[in-house]
């Protein structure tokens, strides 16, 4: 017969072995680093996971008596209870994924999935018509042409709505902003104004094929997207200031 700590321990190891693959889901397909810091959801995740992954077990080591005759109904239970609330969190980690990276006039912006205006989703092409979930998409938001509709975006814009880089309907290929990129692209040297020029020289040294940068807007922390091949390829997302 199993004693309570065997039970304890294997249900910490099965415990340690989901926050394992929890762990990966999120931080390495649906917040690839470093999102994960431009969006903060490292704390708020690893603290979810820190309580289901120790409560769980630390449970079973109270109620656990070998020879009880509900113990495996309550061992079912907590494991249930364990898994609907890191299933929870998982959910709610994962509408605030990054669902788009979107060109925007002079810059980048990390949409989110609870961000998205979904009220015009049958305008938008196929492709863009729902987020993925594997990893947040390269796109860019093009303007309307029509100037009442531009202008009703940018009166909802200022009132804290939706701007174009959260409007499906406005989604196209990076490539269809490949001129604009190239045009609002800074050179590499202007980073040094906004971050210790040693951490600069490090990044870059790890980049040696960035050619020119862009900012990237995020909801915890702004970063820089480093552009490739005369600023006509994005090269990676580095965890740099973009201003003062």
């Amino acid at each position: 017969m199993l004693s309570r700590f065997k039970i304890f321990f294997a249900h910490l190891v099965g415990s340690l072995v989901v926050g394992l693959v929890a762990s990966v889901l999120v931080f390495w397909v649906w917040y690839p680093s470093p999102l994960h810091l431009a969006l903060g959801v490292t704390s708020i995740f690893l603290f979810i996971l820190v309580v289901d992954v120790t409560l769980g077990p630390f449970l079973t080591l109270v109620i656990c008596k070998p020879g009880k005759r509900t113990l495996k109904m309550d061992l079912m239970l907590i494991v249930l209870i364990q898994l609907s609330a890191l299933f929870y969190g998982l959910w709610t980690v994962s509408q605030g994924r990054p669902a788009w990276l979107v060109f925007n006039v002079d810059r980048f912006d990390v949409v989110q999935v609870v961000d998205i205006d979904a009220r015009r989703e049958s305008e938008a092409l196929p492709e863009y018509r729902a987020p993925g979930w594997f990893g947040p998409k390269w796109i860019a938001a093009l303007g309307p042409e029509d100037i009442e509709r531009r202008n009703e975006i940018l009166f909802e814009a200022v009132q804290g709505g939706s701007d174009i880089a959260q409007r499906p309907e406005l989604y196209r290929s990076l490539a269809a902003s490949n001129k604009q990129i190239r045009a609002r692209a800074q050179s590499l040297d202007s980073l040094s104004q906004y971050n210790d020029p040693v951490v600069v020289a490090d990044i870059l040294a790890a980049w040696p094929q960035a050619t020119g940068w862009l900012p990237l807007m995020a909801r915890s922390q702004s970063m820089v997207v480093l552009l490739s091949d005369n600023n006509a390829r994005v090269l990676a997302i580095v965890p740099l200031s973009p201003w003062l």
